[in-house]
């Protein structure tokens, strides 16, 4: 049975369709990847997930349970954690701060300790800037702290919404080597780029989505040498 299991889902904003009966499955243990281009439905997926823009059809089942109707609050408990796009830092609070948030739902204090060891030792640049005001940073730095933060609710299932973006090309290498440690560690991980280079080196698996459907889904290797996906998204 897959961690996650995305079947038919259709999430409107309004009176448009974002998705169009979109399904998709994350085994345990894999980093999975949506890839397409902007207005795909890509970031539309995550919300519909992580409960934010929650679906009008369809089954997303988590762990073996039905979650398309659930809270937000609750699905994080559950342990899906999300990482937004455009990182959404609260930028008057310091680093420490920013990442206590992010375990504000759990009870258990030794273990939101540990996270916290293991964030600043995934992103060591956290901890020499713990007392520093979040808005203060550059972006890369920004990024780390928003994934930290997802981090901190312990999750299962951590949704990154692209953490590339508009970081340079180095920084870029950096955070993907840490999505690669933290999935070692035995997180899951599905994650939403632009840039499909770096998402598809990381990732099992892929799904080409176009305008609210799935058009493809392979293993990345095989997306990488499918001549479709190199014109559209590798820029080959």
């Amino acid at each position: 049975m897959a961690l996650l299991e995305v079947s038919g889902v259709h999430t409107f904003y309004g009176n448009i369709e974002a998705l169009k009966g979109i399904s998709l499955e994350v085994e345990k243990g894999e980093i999975v990847t949506l890839i397409g281009s902007n207005g795909a439905g890509k970031s539309t997926t995550l919300r519909s997930i992580s409960g934010l823009t929650p679906p009008r059809e369809g089954s997303i089942r988590f762990d073996g349970k039905e979650i398309g109707e659930t809270p937000p609050q609750e699905i994080v408990q559950r342990g899906i954690s999300l990482s937004p796009e455009g990182r959404h830092i609260f930028p008057r609070m310091t680093v420490r701060e920013n990442l206590d948030l992010g375990a504000y739902l759990r009870k258990d204090s030794n273990g939101v300790g540990q996270d916290m060891q293991r964030v600043f030792e995934l992103f060591p640049r956290l901890k020499e800037r713990e007392k520093q005001k979040a808005g203060t940073m550059s972006g890369g730095e920004q990024q780390m702290l928003a994934i930290g933060r997802a981090l901190m609710a312990s999750p299962k299932l951590l949704l990154l919404d692209e953490p590339g973006m508009g970081l340079a090309p180095i920084l870029v290498e950096r955070i993907y080597e840490t999505i690669e440690e933290i999935n070692r560690q035995g997180t899951t991980i599905l994650l939403v780029e632009q840039n499909a280079n770096f998402a598809l080196e990381v990732a099992a698996r892929g799904y080409v989505l176009e305008t609210g459907t799935v058009a493809l889904t392979d293993r990345s290797d095989a997306l990488r040498r499918n001549p479709e996906v190199q014109r559209a998204y590798l820029g080959t």
